[in-house]
């Protein structure tokens, strides 16, 4: 299954929404994946530096992923398909 980055702002110091923000995603995720769309959470990667924060799902599309995010109120800026080495 694909692996998409949902990109958002957020800010240096920002742990406890970061903390927010990765448990909305990962209940966001179970919800859709209860209710039939096979989506999973995989993690986040924060870079502070750039106020830029990257979450990661498995999705069967970028729809998917978007949906994810919104159900999880991920004020995303963009949601881009992501390929890890090994995979191709």
């Amino acid at each position: 299954m694909p692996s998409y980055l949902v990109e958002t702002y957020l800010p240096r110091g920002g742990s406890a929404e970061r903390c927010a923000c990765e448990t909305r995603s990962r209940s966001a995720a179970e919800e859709l994946a209860r209710a039939g769309v096979p989506v999973s959470f995989v993690g986040l990667i924060h870079v502070p530096e750039d106020e830029t924060c990257f979450f990661v799902f498995d999705a069967p599309s970028s729809r998917a992923a978007a949906r994810v995010a919104e159900l999880a109120a991920l004020d995303h800026v963009r949601v881009v398909e992501a390929v890890t080495s090994g995979e191709e």
